[in-house]
């Protein structure tokens, strides 16, 4: 098996058509002008940026912040996977927790499990991963709410447990017949309350930090009149050199008002339909209070976009904590990311394999079990395809 893989990797075009091959080859002459043209533009800017930013008083140092002691740290991340069958798909999604590096100081335990699992068979239905993705943001807010850390970093941005949970909320009405949709439905409301003490962040000892492999924001570009072939993240690992930050500023606003699809919830809330109108509220009230910091913690890594609740961006102490704990969870320059974020996010891509192992085993007991011809056990419970996502 591991020389299949090792030739796999040493013969990478092995399985294409050689005219197909040679046309991406190529293609990489022009493709590497293009690269070579947007890092030559970068640097010949790079002053202008910077000194556009400190005119306008968004570049910041992280060593003018009041001096705090290493915060405990925890990272959350999650995964899903629908494993399409012949009879029934056979769907996970799971939630993960990690801690950080821990300051020498520190003795306190969080006990087993740090971990939040849901493992079902489900009729066929084209919006099950739709379903089971906000099912599993709701159990990644959940687990981070239960981190007794100081900083808690989350994987994606603030905004995506909602948008999620509205495009959950909208297919609902078209999959109620899925275990996934009654577990979602009948969690809604402790998802909601999680989400809300993480966006208010009121406790001075807590935040949670939301930090996004991916973005294509451009607060600062719009304001400062960057091209908009960039985005801030890209732009300012270029532009922020070792222990800068940008002075927080509020989240771009969406194109269209926040809202929730609240129909579905009606028939399983009943009584308690008020308090979750109420709370969708305040959550909608606290995402538009949502702030945004880029920030380089080390010359080897780029700009770290994070996103923090106003109460953490305000405060001057709570900020330095915040900052504080992503820069000592970035010591490792083969990490690009915060340590608990990398291996939360190495634990979670391991579900899908999970999954496909679970289907043998489930296929091996049925089949001892099963009293018809054996080959109908094989050919039901063949996987067609896996769908997945993080």
């Amino acid at each position: 098996m591991k020389e299949k893989e090792a030739e796999g990797l040493e013969q990478p075009f092995g399985e294409l058509p050689a005219g197909l091959v040679e046309a991406l080859l190529e293609r990489t002459q022009s493709l590497s002008q293009g690269f070579l043209q947007h890092f030559e533009r970068a640097r010949e800017s790079r002053q202008a940026w910077r000194d556009s930013l400190q005119q306008a008083g968004v570049l910041c140092r992280y060593a003018d912040l009041p001096p705090t002691p290493i915060p405990t740290t925890s990272g959350v991340d999650g995964s899903y996977a629908v494993e399409r069958l012949l009879v029934n798909d056979l769907v996970a999604a799971a939630a993960v927790a990690v801690e950080g590096l821990t300051p020498p100081s520190e003795r306190r335990h969080w006990p087993e499990p740090r971990h939040l699992v849901w493992v079902e068979t489900e009729a066929h239905e084209a919006e099950t991963s739709t379903i089971l993705r906000a099912l599993m943001i709701g159990m990644e807010l959940e687990l981070a709410r239960q981190a007794p850390h100081e900083v808690v970093l989350l994987d994606g941005s603030l905004t995506t447990p909602f948008i999620y949970f509205n495009q959950a909320l909208n297919k609902s009405q078209d999959a109620q017949q899925l275990h996934t949709t009654k577990h979602f439905l009948e969690s809604f409301t402790s998802f909601l309350d999680a989400y809300l003490e993480i966006l208010a962040s009121r406790r001075s000892d807590h935040c949670w930090l939301a930090i996004p492999k991916y973005t294509t924001r451009r607060e600062i570009g719009q304001e400062m009149g960057w091209p908009n072939t960039s985005d801030d993240r890209s732009l300012l690992s270029f532009v922020l050199e070792a222990g800068e930050y940008t002075r927080p500023r509020p989240l771009q606003p969406p194109s269209e008002p926040w809202h929730l699809n609240l129909a579905p919830l009606k028939p399983v809330a009943g009584a308690e339909a008020n308090g979750i109108i109420q709370k969708v509220k305040q959550i909608i009230s606290l995402l538009e209070m949502i702030q945004v910091v880029y920030y380089r913690p080390h010359p080897w890594l780029p700009a770290l976009r994070i996103e923090m609740s106003s109460a953490v961006a305000v405060n001057p102490a709570r900020l330095a904590t915040a900052l504080q704990g992503i820069y000592h969870q970035c010591a490792a320059p083969a990490v690009m990311e915060p340590y608990p974020l990398y291996m939360a996010d190495r634990v979670v891509k391991h579900l899908t394999k999970a999954l496909r192992a679970s289907r043998q085993i489930i296929t091996q007991r049925v089949a001892e079990a099963y009293q018809g011809d054996i080959n109908e056990v094989f050919l039901g419970l063949h996987g067609y395809r896996t769908e997945s996502g993080v």
